[in-house]
């Protein structure tokens, strides 16, 4: 066991994890030429097209240092703060961490926040400076930025390169020094802490897991101490570029577990595998996840929601910071309510659902849960607007507020917090962290920065500035539910709660931009925004007219009267009866007002 070395790569965004996790691959002869390609882990579709990591990926190597044969597991997590959950659990199956800065880009926002994660588990840091050979590298000054945030010696910070393979062999000798071997007791009974799993349609889920205590062996009889059932280990293994079957995984090591289970919910990440006939205590598993932003998901075809339900049961078991409930709408009918982490979270989610399932959805707007408190004093917890009890009823409303962290340059100080002024933040400390670089913390209402406040930031700054945030509580608002009603009926998936002050402009704009969408009918349809009783804005979508006198030629005017006559009553009658459809565009617009 002491010759095993777990550890992690944390960075910010593009800073040239899954780059350097290739090349380390590469020098270990892990994957040979053949199979070699770029971004070598990220083997998903989608991240391959975007470039970017959104599920940690753990692998074996096995390296020879000084005649000695090392075995170590790594696991290369994602840098978007969307994906944090991910980077955290990683993490707790990890001694070890290679803390990776860009020598041309310096410290960003998320390398602190992924730095802390690490620390919070007492992982020992590597600190690397990658993208030595680009010509816009500063590694000097990059160097002291690192010890201001991490402190030790200037002689531990490895210089390396992703692209050229520079430093390669340091950071492995580097991981086999400082980074402990994995504790544990070969001889107590098993426990095994599961830190991600997979749905495979032929084999059932695989469960990956990082060995605490004792061992597992093909064929044991195991309980899953979370759910409490059990099952038969048909197939363990170790993770090498494809799982790699073996009859015995052993204390410190990463493996996966086979059990031909077919049910989602019988295998929770966090959970704790140990052997029937010598159970063990649980190990404390992860922190719930604390999901950001909220949002409806619905069938297109309300028959199918069996089906989106089993889906989403399938997702979660590979991105576990996924949470659901069913609810219901008026409008469209049987759905979910999802929490996820940010934006692009619910982006990836809604393509991962098409592509890996086949199923269209509608996403509604995204919001955050807010307590109402009643005029008799019983707070309750809001997620969707149209909970909201009626103003008479109603006391107050508190919304949640959070601590931003944004990391800028000191040029574009002036943009950014104009950008946080006009989203109802409040600066709580501004704090140079070199001549250049400016940490900015302000306290923000959540609505506000769930729509489109991070593109906005990264538009504003040039892509610059970095942004982080943690939850602090909540807090009393002057808060208005804005209806949406279409020839005078509610459409409870486009109303939103929203501050007094914004209500007038922003009912004015939804008006404005839902005209363009909504298709024209053959009669006239009326949208207005109100909050209570009280309309604020409208617009109206013009009626398609036929020409129904066309078939009148010359003769007395009376014949035309009489048809524009009946022509008239049809309109009213169709008015009552006709309803409109909404296309999914509309519900999407109200994300890009601007």
């Amino acid at each position: 066991m002491k010759h095993i070395r777990n550890f992690c790569i944390i960075a910010h965004i593009d800073h040239g994890k899954s780059t350097l996790a290739d090349r380390l691959l590469e020098f270990t002869s892990t994957v040979t030429r053949r199979e070699s390609q770029a971004q070598l882990l990220d083997n998903m579709d989608l991240e391959r097209e975007r470039g970017i990591t959104i599920k940690s990926h753990a692998i074996q190597m096995n390296y020879t240092h000084e005649g000695q044969e090392y075995i170590l597991n790594l696991i290369d997590t994602p840098g978007h703060v969307d994906f944090s959950y991910e980077v955290s659990r990683s993490i707790a199956a990890c001694e070890g961490a290679l803390l990776i800065v860009d020598a041309s880009q310096g410290i960003q926002a998320q390398t602190i926040s992924n730095l802390y994660l690490a620390l919070e588990q007492d992982l020992i840091i590597i600190p690397v400076l990658n993208k030595m050979d680009l010509p816009g590298a500063m590694p000097e000054e990059v160097k002291d930025q690192i010890i201001d945030l991490i402190g030790g010696e200037r002689s531990d910070i490895i210089p390396a390169s992703g692209k050229t393979g520079l430093g390669i062999q340091d950071i492995l000798t580097a991981v086999i020094n400082r980074v402990p071997a994995p504790v544990g007791d070969p001889d107590a009974p098993l426990q095994a802490l599961i830190f991600d799993s997979v749905f495979n349609s032929f084999r059932g889920i695989i469960a990956y897991f990082k060995v605490i205590n004792g061992e597992i062996k093909k064929n044991d009889r195991v309980k899953f101490v979370a759910t409490g059932k059990e099952y038969i280990a048909d197939e363990v293994g170790i993770l090498k570029l494809n799982p790699t079957p073996k009859d015995v995984v052993k204390t410190g090591d990463v493996g996966y577990i086979i059990s031909g289970i077919k049910e989602a919910r019988e295998v929770k990440v966090g959970d704790t595998i140990v052997l029937r006939d010598r159970p063990a205590p649980s190990i404390q598993g992860f922190e719930e996840v604390k999901p950001m932003v909220f949002a409806g998901i619905y069938p297109v075809d309300t028959d199918e929601f069996e089906e989106l339900r089993e889906a989403m049961h399938k997702l979660q078991l590979n991105d576990a910071s996924l949470v659901f409930e069913p609810e219901s709408s008026a409008a469209l009918g049987f759905g979910f309510r999802c929490g996820f982490l940010g934006m692009l979270h619910m982006e990836i989610i809604q393509e991962r659902l098409e592509r890996e399932f086949d199923m269209t959805v509608i996403t509604t707007v995204p919001n955050v849960s807010y307590v109402a408190h009643t005029s008799k004093g019983d707070p309750f917890v809001v997620n969707n607007p149209s909970e909201l009890p009626d103003p008479s009823k109603l006391e107050f409303v508190e919304e949640p507020f959070i601590k931003a962290n944004i990391i800028t340059k000191a040029e574009f100080v002036g943009p950014v917090m104009s950008l946080c002024i006009q989203k109802r933040g409040m600066i709580i400390n501004q704090h140079y962290l070199t001549a250049d670089r400016v940490e900015l913390v302000f306290e923000i209402p959540m609505g506000e920065i769930v729509f489109d406040f991070y593109d906005k930031l990264k538009t504003i700054s040039k892509g610059y500035a970095s942004f982080d945030y943690h939850q602090i509580g909540y807090k009393q608002s002057d808060l208005v539910k804005l209806d949406i009603m279409l020839n005078g009926e509610h459409v409870d998936a486009l109303s939103s709660l929203i501050h007094r002050s914004n209500s007038y402009d922003f009912g004015k704009r939804i008006c404005e931009k839902l005209r363009e969408l909504i298709p024209r009918q053959q009669f006239d349809i009326a949208i207005q925004a109100s909050i209570g009783a009280k309309i604020i804005a409208r617009e109206n979508v013009k009626a398609l007219r036929k020409d129904v006198t066309a078939k009148c030629y010359g003769g007395d005017i009376s014949r035309k009267r009489k048809l524009l006559e009946k022509q008239k009553k049809g309109k009213k009658r169709m008015r009552q009866v006709g309803n409109v459809e909404i296309p999914q565009s509309a519900f999407m617009a109200v994300l890009k007002l601007d």
